[in-house]
This record gives C-alpha cells, structure tokens and sequence, in this order.
C-alpha cells in the first residue's frame, strides 16, 4: 500500500497549497522558455519544496505539455518516472546530507556536462537539504552555476538557507531564490477532508483539525499523521482517537489550566501538574499549548479569531475571555517568555512547570487607572453621593486588583463625628486618637496618610510624642522625617499644648545611612513611579487606597 503523503503528492503546480506565488513564477517561466539554470528553494519541512522541484522538473520534460503551457500533463511516462522517483537519465535526485562532500560535488559537475538523452530534454538536478554540502563541495560547484551548460537545471531545496548563506555567499546571487510559507491549519484540514473522501473514510472535523494542528504547517506530516491513525484501529478518525495515538493533552486539561489562573487558585496547581505526569504527559509540550493557549484568549479579548482550535476549546476560550481581560493576558504571557529559557534548561522540569502555573495563579490582576480615579471621584462627590429624596447612598465598592475582594475605603472618606475637645496629651489618649489622626492627615495630604497607616506611637514625654515605623522601608523613613511638622499640626488640634513629633530609631539610621550604591535599571524605575506619585495627588491616593500595583 502506498503511504498517503506519496499517493497525494501533488503532480501539476496548481496543486500545490499555499503556494501560488512559486506555483505561478515557475508555470511561467516553463511557459515562456525563460527556466534560470539555478533554483534554491527554502522554507519549512514537508511544505512542497521537493514536490515543486519535481513538478518543474515533469513540466520540462513532459511528451504531451502543449506549447506555451507551463503545466505538466502528469500521466505520460516522462511525468510518472520523474513523480514516483523512478531511475531516470535526466532528473537526478541527491540527498546532501549522505552526499556532502568535494568529490560528491565533483562528480556531479562532471556529470552535468553530458547533454540530456533526447533532443529538447533537459536535464535536472535536485539537491535536497542542501544547507549540508561542504563549504569545498560548493566552491567545486561555483564555477559550472556560472557558466552552466545548455539545457542544465540546478534546483537546491533547504530548510536552512542562513547555513548556506554564512557557508557558501558567493552561491546565493547565481541562484533564483524561492520561500515557501507555512500551510495554515484550514488548509490542511481541507485538503485531508478531500483524501478522506478520496479513500472513503469516515473522519470527525474535530480530528481532522487535531490532525492539522499537530502538522505543524506541513501538508506531508498532515497525511502522515493520517496515515498512522488510520492504521491504528477500525472505525471512524475520531478526536479520541487521534489524542490517544499523537499523546496529545486534552482539551479539559487546558480548561482547569484557565479556571485556576482567573479564579487565582494555587492549590489547584499541583494536582494538575500531577494528572500530567501520571498519564505521561509531555510537560514542555503542555507550556507550549498553554502559551498558544493564553494567546488564544487575548486575541479574542483584542477582535480576533483565533483558529485552528475544537469547538470545545474556542468554547472555553471564549468562556474565560472576561474572566481574563488583555492586560492581564499580556502579563501572564510575559512571565511565560521570562520563564521559557529556564525550563528548556532546567534539570527538574516538573518544579519549573509548577513555579510557572503558581506565578501565574498569584500574580496580582491590573487594574485601569483611569477607572479608579473616576471612581474615587464619584465617591467624593456630594459628600457620599447622595440620591434627591432618600438617606445616605452607599459607597461605590472597588475591587482590589490582587486579592479579588472589596477594598477598604481609605480613612479619609469615613465619616466621622465632630473632633473632641482638647485634653491632656498622654500615651493611652494619642494611641485611642490615632485613627483619625491618620484620617485628617490622609484628607491633608494623601502621602502622610499613607506612611501614618504603618506606624505606632511609642511614647509621650513632655510635649514630645515618639512614633515608630512597623517596616524597614528607608524611603518610608525619609517620607515621615519630611512631615514631622505637618504631623505635629494634626497632633495639636486635640491637645492644649504645643507637640513636638520625633521617629524612634532616626538618629542611628542617619549615622549608619550607607553610602549611596550604584542606579540599577530597577532603581531607576522605582524612582520615575516614586516622581510620578508625588507629582499626581490623584494617581498617589488610588495607589495608597485600593493598594494596588503600580505598573509603567
């Protein structure tokens, strides 16, 4: 029986999928007698290079091709010795990857210069992967490319044309280069549902897009993988059936894998990752269909469609394009292309898996600042955006952008009753004051407010009260040590006394500050969003109150 990828080769250049641009060059020049003696062909595997250099090579020497027609007939002898491969005088195929060297280059030379067995024959010479000649073999070939003898084709067909090109450059500019492009998955699908048919087979579409998929732009590997699942059982081609012959992962795997990044569940993460490895999953194919996956996702979050998916998978990807909005999207792809290198090197790929499906589970959502901002702002307007006619309205509740629950309005926007009379200013009276104390300084300036949240008064002595800052952060420091006056001024409206306000710890961090180090990349951004908070109040109260992650 002959394999699928041979029995539908195609035979005429209007066969060839995809690609009508070399299709239509190589038809004409057939055509109109104007055949250049050297061709290279370069592009991916099993996308019709070959295939094409056969074709031309039937179309020159075709007995029935009509004059000023460029396509072969494809049933004369000629045409079926050349199709099939068979030994032919005039169409020689090499492979150069067993035939790389000089002398193999030297005796093809010196067999080119024999003139074809008949009379208006052309004689032709197909060189496949042709990126592996020699360095040596191409010199020995450079001369007779310059100066070919009549009636001489040369037809190089290569996936890796940069080889030829660093090994052999004076080659490339006696040469007519061709690209051949990547066959979509429709296209493969069509073109398998036609041999189908062909063969009378009964085949489901949603296997036949598994099928083209996995091709991975070749229409050879299409037919092959065809083949083999064919061949693996009776019955219909089925989905089931082509996952379980190609080892592919399942739709519903990638489903949980989209439920527990936009419901951020990391405990989901490791049972998961362990179904893989019991079924004998490939993980570092599981990352690359989840990346395809993802992209998917934002895609259709940006107007697209993706392609090339089952109707169960563009299902779930339309079911989690909310759930997923493009920013975050972007986000979740960036991490996986930080992260890619590291597990294509990692020794434990499982562990490199997990620490990607957890960053992914616990990364902190975006949220639209300008969204936020009008949002605060209508929460200001009216004193608690009050209806004509009816009792306090409530508040408008923000989202927080990392942990999913209602944020806690910031101090200043909680009502409060009128402040109390001045009275002694003593420890216990300060700490039970604190609370609106940081809500007037929020109200006064929003940067205070924020640094008053983490800290605690320590002590009173004799007008002068002691707060301690609760972190480490040397910035926080310096912003507090900044507005000790201010701070002092909201301390004294509720006491009779003037009050003056020191930081626990500022002397010695002062006489241990080190010494400036090095602006880093991640330094210097800090400090542009650090600039841009002081310069918008508006962008420094959204950040402080919602506490989210201010990106650039």
């Amino acid at each position: 029986m002959i394999a699928l990828a041979r029995k539908y080769r195609p035979k005429r250049f209007s066969d060839l999928l995809v690609q009508d641009h070399v299709a239509a060059a190589l038809r004409g020049a057939v055509a109109a007698g104007r055949v250049a003696h050297g061709y290279l062909f370069a592009g991916p595997r099993g996308v019709g290079k070959t295939t094409a250099a056969r074709i031309l090579a039937m179309a020159l020497n075709c007995e029935r091709r009509a004059a000023g027609e460029g396509e072969p007939c494809g049933e004369c002898d000629s045409c079926t010795r050349v199709w099939t491969g068979a030994a032919n005088l005039d169409v020689v195929e090499l492979d150069a990857a067993s035939n790389r060297g000089v002398d193999d280059a030297r005796d093809l030379r010196e067999r080119a210069m024999y003139a074809a067995s008949a009379e208006g024959r052309h004689k032709v010479y197909i060189v496949d992967e042709a990126h592996m000649l020699t360095r040596e073999a191409w010199n020995a070939l450079l001369k007779i490319l310059e100066e070919p003898p009549p009636r001489v084709v040369f037809v190089f067909a290569t996936t890796e044309p940069q080889k030829i090109a660093q090994s052999a450059a004076p080659i490339l500019s006696r040469l007519q280069r061709f690209d051949f492009r990547r066959i979509g998955p429709r296209a493969i699908a069509d073109r398998l549902r036609q041999v189908v048919s062909a063969e009378e087979l009964v085949a489901d579409d949603e296997a036949l897009h598994l099928i083209a998929k996995s091709a991975d732009g070749g229409m050879r590997d299409g037919l092959s993988i065809l083949d083999q699942v064919v061949s693996f059982g009776e019955g219909p081609v089925t989905a089931v059936r082509v996952r379980e012959v190609l080892g592919l992962i399942s739709d519903d795997v990638y489903g949980e894998l989209l439920r527990l990044v936009s419901e951020r569940d990391p405990t989901a993460v490791f049972p998961l990752v362990e179904r893989l490895v019991d079924a004998g999953a490939d993980l570092g194919e599981f990352v690359a269909g989840a990346g395809e996956v993802l992209r998917a996702v934002l895609l259709g979050n940006l107007g697209g469609k993706p392609e090339g998916f089952t109707e169960a998978m563009l299902a779930l990807i339309e079911r989690y394009r909310t759930p997923l909005p493009a920013p975050d999207v972007v986000r979740l792809l960036a991490v996986l292309s930080e992260m890619e290198p590291q597990l294509r090197a990692s020794g434990n790929v499982r562990l490199g898996v997990e620490l990607l499906l957890l960053r992914w589970a616990m990364m902190a959502r975006t949220v639209e600042l300008q969204t936020v901002i009008e949002a605060l702002g209508k929460r200001d307007a009216g004193g608690g955006m009050r209806d004509a006619g009816s009792g306090p309205a409530t508040p408008p509740v923000l989202r927080d952008a990392s942990a999913g629950a209602p944020a806690t309005p910031p101090a200043s926007r909680i009502p409060h009753p009128d402040p109390p009379e001045k009275g002694p200013l003593t420890i216990d009276r300060l700490r039970s004051l604190w609370p609106r104390i940081v809500a007037d300084a929020r109200a006064k300036t929003p940067m205070l407010g924020a640094l008053l949240q983490v800290t605690e008064v320590v002590g009173v002595e004799g007008g002068t009260v002691t707060i301690r800052l609760l972190d480490t952060n040397p910035v926080h420091a310096e912003g507090l040590e900044r507005q000790r006056e201010v701070l002092a001024q909201l301390v004294a409206r509720y006491v009779p006394e003037p009050v003056r306000v020191k930081l626990q710890g500022a002397e010695s961090r002062e006489r241990s500050a080190p010494r400036p180090s090095r602006l880093t990349e991640e330094g210097a951004r800090a400090e542009r969003l650090k600039t841009l908070r002081a310069q918008d109040p508006s962008l420094n109260a959204a950040v402080d109150a919602l506490d989210l992650e201010l990106l650039e």
